[in-house]
Order: C-alpha cells, then sequence, then structure tokens
C-alpha cells in the first residue's frame, strides 16, 4: 500500500470527492435502493445520480480517488462498483494524526 499524501490531500480539496468518500461510508444509508449486494460496492451510476453531475464529470472524480487508492473498483458485467479503501483511509488518517 502506497501512502501518497500529497496526491490524497490534492484529491480531498475537492467538496465533490469529499461527498462520494462521505457516501460511501454509509453506503447502506445512501443507496438503499441498489440491486446488488452493497458488499460488491456502489455502482458508477448510483454516485452519478447522488452527486447530480454529468456522468463525465463525476467518472473522473472516481478516477481522481481511484488513483491515490481512497477507492477501489470492482467490475461486474457491465458495471463499475467503487468502494472505500478503509486500510489506506485509516493509514492516512494515522500519518495526519501524528505527522502534523
Amino acid at each position: 500500500m502506497t501512502l501518497d499524501i500529497n496526491a490524497i490531500l490534492k484529491a480531498l480539496a475537492h467538496p465533490v470527492r469529499r461527498e462520494i468518500l462521505t457516501c460511501l461510508r454509509e453506503p447502506e444509508k445512501h443507496f438503499a435502493d441498489q440491486e446488488l449486494p452493497l458488499e460488491h460496492g456502489v455502482c458508477a451510476g448510483k454516485l452519478e445520480a447522488r452527486c447530480g453531475l454529468s456522468q463525465s464529470t463525476v467518472s473522473a472524480h472516481l478516477a481522481t480517488l481511484q488513483r491515490t487508492g481512497l477507492l477501489t473498483s470492482k467490475r461486474i458485467g457491465q458495471w463499475v462498483f467503487f468502494k472505500r479503501n478503509e486500510p489506506l483511509i485509516q493509514a492516512f488518517v494515522d500519518y495526519m494524526t501524528h505527522a502534523l
């Protein structure tokens, strides 16, 4: 697991990306209507609907979060599902707690 603090801070600087991570913390609360079980993650289409932005804009935000390692993805058929990478998020929180 690579912890790129600068890339993570840059990714977290955008409010939409923080909103995505916040919603994915409790997917059962925000995406209860998803057909497939939430243990697969949340479908990109559900995230797009939640954010109220275009598909391309949300995809760019998801790609940024995935590049930093804050999100993981899983393809099932034609759909891509996203989950928070909890170990990396916790490592980032630990770093920020002890480094500053």
